[in-house]
């Protein structure tokens, strides 16, 4: 006899300041290992297990991201109260945001969505260390109207396969992206933050491995003098191999949405 399964679809946001990212590791603090460590206390006898949506780097923070819950067997009484129990249990870095049943033709890697990232960023001045999780100060003086008319080459349909780590002859490394900008940051801010610091926003619907923060290091290489408009041109043509060599750190990078359509 087939057993029952229940699916669920949870939406949460994290602080990846202290974190090794998302995927469970030995002997690491991660996202997904802290999950199921609440889960098992608060769900108790129940077998589950989860997927998460994204896999995040280490230091890299989510103000929304989600997993999916399987439970075998019987489904959860009361979601709100499952809600509050397992806010009350999770670190104090980690929140849970909602949740909903979703049944079993819901796969939350190969369900269409949208995702959106933000990297904050500032240069020159170093910031205040309090800033320090949530963005990335570089110390040069960047010419940032350049990095604005660079940022919107990356938008459409091209060959992703320098801003990519470590691809298989199986990565598709031709995507596209509907956003890419870099905008003055008001969006997150703390008296804290220096008085002038700047975002890129990425959106789009399927990102390779480091992708966003490649992007991010071209777009400081750019600012500094060391690469022109040319060489991004370049850089996204299916055959010039110039791959990007600077990842900029991930204490700067948020997923900000995910959105399933």
């Amino acid at each position: 006899m087939k057993q029952q399964r229940y699916y669920y679809l949870i939406k949460i946001q994290y602080l990846g300041y202290r974190l090794h990212g998302w995927q469970r590791q030995p002997g690491l603090k991660t996202v997904e290992g802290l999950v199921k460590k609440t889960l098992k206390f608060v769900l108790g006898e129940l077998h589950f297990k989860i997927l998460g949506s994204s896999r995040t780097d280490a230091m890299v923070s989510a103000h929304e991201s989600a997993f999916e819950l399987f439970i075998d067997h019987e489904p959860l009484e009361n979601m709100a109260d499952f809600l509050v129990l397992f806010n009350q249990n999770l670190p104090p870095d980690i929140r849970a945001l909602s949740i909903k049943e979703v049944d079993a033709a819901f796969n939350i890697i190969q369900h269409p969505k949208k995702k959106e990232y933000l990297y904050l960023f500032s240069f020159g001045r170093k910031s205040h260390p309090f800033a320090a999780p949530f963005m990335a100060t570089f110390p040069e003086n960047l010419d940032v109207d350049l990095m604005m008319q660079g940022a919107r080459l990356f938008e459409g349909k091209h060959s992703f396969h320098n801003y990519c780590t470590k691809p298989t002859p199986h990565t598709v490394v031709e995507r596209e992206i509907d956003t890419c900008e870099i905008l003055l940051n008001t969006k997150i801010t703390a008296n804290f933050f220096p008085d002038k610091s700047y975002l890129l926003k990425v959106t789009g619907t399927g990102f390779l491995r480091n992708q966003i923060r490649l992007i991010m290091g071209a777009m400081v290489q750019l600012g500094r003098g060391e690469f022109s408009i040319t060489d991004i041109e370049r850089s996204l043509t299916p055959e010039v191999k110039m791959p990007m060599n600077y990842i900029a750190p991930g204490s700067g990078l948020i997923l900000n949405k995910v959105d399933f359509e």
